[in-house]
């Protein structure tokens, strides 16, 4: 069975493209075979990941978004002989959630004998009530898919009023249909956050960085530990072990 990953969010700017490539980047080192989609018309950011299988897909007629366009998406999904990593930007997020129900497109997947995971960032901070509406609107157009949500803290503690997010009402009615929670490792903006903005700032992978002898030594280490706790963060989730890839 293949899976589809939709990295879907309809907030700008709050780290889809983070997400999509270090869900590419652990599936990689899991030894799963992948392929992935940088839908965003406005920044592509996943395409300047040189290491990684990724295809632009132009959604652009003119200043408009061509609807008809998704169709290639989809036909690639389907013609993909590996798991799949679909990168959407905030642009196109109302017309692919569109496009993906009232083409009912999960259940042709599905039947298809690919599985479908739907995954969503929410961060802190002001943004936290539009991540907030993005969940909501995922879970409730598609019901029927498994959720994982992305905790983003880099604009601020995911709090309010002393509740964390699991306490959130917007956590709590939508509980069943979320099958993880992934915590983005919070860490020192002076040494480890520095180091990490450069390197996505390359678009460079983590697996590079590790060999990359140019690299400071303490920026390497910093690097790796970061990795290897965003890695236990979704193993922690164990959707990779439902999610069969024979």
């Amino acid at each position: 069975m293949r899976t589809v990953h939709l990295i879907l969010q309809g907030k700008g700017g709050v780290g889809k493209s983070l997400v999509a490539s270090l869900l590419c980047q652990y599936l990689i080192e899991q030894g799963r075979e992948i392929l992935a989609f940088d839908t965003d018309p406005v920044n592509q950011t996943l395409t300047g990941y040189k290491d990684l299988p990724v295809q632009e897909l132009k959604l652009m007629k003119g200043d408009d978004i061509d609807r008809r366009r998704f169709d290639q998406l989809i036909e690639a999904v389907l013609s993909a002989s590996d798991d799949v990593v679909v990168d959407n930007g905030a642009a196109t997020f109302v017309p692919l959630s569109s496009y993906l129900k009232e083409n009912q497109t999960v259940d042709f997947l599905e039947e298809a004998g690919m599985r479908v995971l739907m995954h969503t960032v929410f961060t802190g901070g002001q943004a936290m009530k539009e991540t907030a509406d993005g969940l909501v609107s995922l879970a409730r157009h598609f019901p029927t898919v498994p959720l994982v949500v992305w905790l983003n803290r880099y604009f601020g503690e995911i709090a309010t009023a002393g509740k964390q997010f699991e306490e959130f009402k917007v956590y709590r009615e939508n509980q069943d249909q979320i099958a993880g929670l992934i915590y983005i490792p919070m860490k020192s903006p002076q040494t480890f956050g520095r180091d990490l903005e450069e390197l996505f700032s390359r678009h460079q992978t983590f697996a590079q960085a590790a060999v990359d002898a140019s690299l400071p030594v303490m920026t390497r280490q910093r690097l790796k530990i970061f990795w290897s706790e965003v890695c236990q963060a979704i193993d922690k989730t164990g959707i990779i072990d439902a999610l069969p890839n024979e």
